[in-house]
């Protein structure tokens, strides 16, 4: 009886003591880092920051389209406005031309009536009938220029709209291409943001792998 208890504690001791050089075999190791895991993160990293940068370069090459199309946007509105004024002059002279047109034809239906009744009344060389003929002269003279203001009106008032509708087509351009180059921005924004985040978890799993933990 006494020697198998001895033969039992012997076994114990020989356990136990291989347990214990076990465990301290196992803290004496440090953990080998997984290489290949690092290079990876490493390479990530890289990648991550090459996204980033094109993105920034992406970000603020669309800043600088947004800034030009709003200067652009600017510039034709004004010229609208300047061609819708230009438009509305026109519009007065030819008004005001018009009106001196009639009535500069009304004086010289006018002056032929005086100038009918004069010739029947004191002949056709008499001094009235002279002075009438001379008055209708005048009269068709102004009405000729009145009449080619009338026309000259005519063409700048077609000119000016055509500038204006040109101009209000640029905007409506402007206007496009400033939305596209605001979303293209945003877009990048977005991007950037996301970058970062991919370049903090590569940098996270780079510590980690280093670590092992």
């Amino acid at each position: 009886m006494n020697a198998e208890r001895v033969v039992r504690r012997g076994v114990l001791a020989i356990t136990f003591a291989g347990l214990l050089a076990g465990g301290s075999y196992a803290q004496s190791q440090d953990p080998i880092p997984p290489q290949q895991d690092i290079k990876e993160d490493k390479k990530d990293i890289r990648n991550d920051k090459k996204d980033l940068a094109k993105d920034r370069t992406d970000r603020n090459a669309d800043q600088r389209d947004i800034n030009k199309d709003k200067r652009d946007l600017h510039a034709d509105r004004k010229d609208r406005n300047q061609d819708q004024k230009d438009i509305n002059r026109d519009r007065r002279d030819l008004t005001k031309d018009r009106v001196d047109r009639n009535k500069d034809q009304r004086d010289i239906n006018k002056d032929k009536s005086q100038l009918a009744s004069d010739v029947k009344k004191h002949g056709a060389n008499s001094s009235q009938a002279q002075a009438d003929r001379k008055d209708l002269a005048v009269d068709r003279t102004d009405r000729n220029k009145d009449q080619k203001d009338i026309n000259q009106d005519r063409k700048d008032l077609n000119k000016d709209r055509a500038d204006r509708n040109a101009d209000q087509h640029d905007i409506n351009k402007d206007k496009r291409d400033l939305h596209a180059d605001r979303k293209d921005r945003n877009q990048d924004q977005k991007d950037i943001h996301k970058d970062k985040k991919d370049l903090r978890k590569d940098r996270k799993d780079l510590r980690h792998d280093k670590h092992g933990r």
